[in-house]
């Protein structure tokens, strides 16, 4: 097979043992070829500086003894492998798992290279390995996902109907992207304050802690924007929430739910694909129209959202949830952004509802499925989620 040109890419700035394992598997494919990220691409994507600069990331991957070639990437995002590709001119190309993507397959199919998913499977004797786990390991920080009722508290639009948030704590088992729609923001300057893991204080007091300090009114002077509680709120209170917003910043009251059988349900029908980060200088509320019968009717969609869920009702939560979702682009149609409608269409025939994560505009597409696990199959680019439990 050796005859085959064989193209990979990524950043490779921890290197390990799964990294090396990656390589060996797809060099069976043909003679290896490395697109390294950059530098620069790493801190656009990721929102941190690297560990090794490229040049040391290049030597490494270079002395790997299933590696013909590599070369540092030259374009930027997550296709910033184009120009690597039309230099190496690869027959296949391969990719891990969790690295797929619907662009990718789709960037490969114009070209008439074969696109092939990789299961991560360590070598006899090893624990697998993947660059998330490993700093998961040292920083473990959760997230969040909101389900319902994105943009309630803005003050702006809870003023003209007051109306529930539901959000979702979840374990970093994924490796969490900037401008994904996951609150990395409020995240980030979280670790300013703790870098590894949250105190163990009440997380009530914790999230309130939190919001106060990202909105520091010293660092706000300028922004022009005040960052909404739910992102504090998801990611500082375990388990399942929601709060309730009537033209304040802070919600009037907040319920929280953290009963095992409705949590492992939410993960059983729940799912994650990334799509792309939102774009620089995009504006999510440019031309945004809101109304109180449109506010009316993301309160009323996050209200038969928490019933579903508190039924366990697949059809009545994934109803609420579209609904939802649909309230928020009719307010806020710059959500929508170009390229969003492609990953909904791949995915729709097969998912009961979907949303973006957060403002949207770009991110991670958060899809109601049947069956996670059983999806996760049949789609190795999804993600199943981790919701964080009391005590965690």
């Amino acid at each position: 097979m050796k005859h085959n040109r064989v193209f990979v890419s990524g950043c490779y700035d921890m290197l390990h043992s799964g990294h090396v394992a990656f390589f060996r598997q797809a060099s069976q494919y043909g003679d290896l070829y490395v697109g390294i990220g950059s530098d620069a691409t790493i801190q656009e994507l990721k929102g941190r500086k690297t560990i090794y600069s490229e040049q040391e990331r290049l030597y490494m991957v270079k002395s790997i003894r299933y590696v013909t070639d590599a070369c540092i990437n030259e374009g930027s995002g997550m296709m910033d492998f184009i120009t690597s590709v039309d230099y190496f001119r690869p027959n296949i190309f391969v990719v891990n798992e969790d690295g797929s993507s619907p662009i990718k397959e789709e960037f490969c199919k114009e070209r008439g290279i074969e696109y092939v998913v990789l299961k991560r499977v360590p070598d006899e004797g090893l624990t697998p390995r993947s660059t998330t786990n490993l700093r998961t390991t040292t920083s473990g920080l959760p997230t969040r996902l909101d389900l319902a009722g994105t943009w309630i508290d803005q003050p702006y639009v809870s003023r003209l109907h007051p109306g529930w948030a539901i959000t979702i704590s979840l374990e970093p088992t994924f490796d969490i992207i900037e401008r994904c729609g996951m609150s990395t923001s409020t995240r980030n300057v979280i670790k300013q304050l703790w870098p590894y893991e949250l105190p163990d204080y009440d997380p009530m007091m914790l999230a309130k802690l939190c919001f106060c300090f990202e909105n520091d009114p010293s660092r706000r002077e300028d922004a022009g924007h005040i960052s909404g509680a739910q992102d504090s709120i998801g990611i500082c209170v375990p388990g399942l929430a929601r709060h309730y917003y009537n033209g304040s910043f802070w919600p009037e009251k907040i319920e929280t739910h953290d009963d095992e059988k409705t949590l492992k349900w939410l993960e059983q029908h729940i799912v994650m694909i990334l799509t792309f980060p939102r774009r620089p200088g995009l504006n999510v509320t440019q031309d945004m129209n809101i109304t109180e019968s449109g506010v009316e009717a993301l309160a009323n969609a996050a209200d038969a959202t928490w019933e579903g869920i508190m039924s366990r009702n697949l059809q009545s939560f994934a109803k609420g949830y579209a609904d939802s979702f649909a309230a928020q682009t009719a307010m806020f149609p710059g959500m929508l952004a170009e390229g969003v409608q492609e990953f909904i269409d791949k995915y729709k025939q097969e998912a009961k509802a979907w949303k973006l994560a957060g403002a949207g505009g770009g991110g991670f597409l958060a899809l109601v499925v049947d069956n996670a696990e059983t999806f996760c199959q049949t789609h190795p680019e999804a993600i199943k989620i981790k919701i964080r439990r009391k005590g965690h």
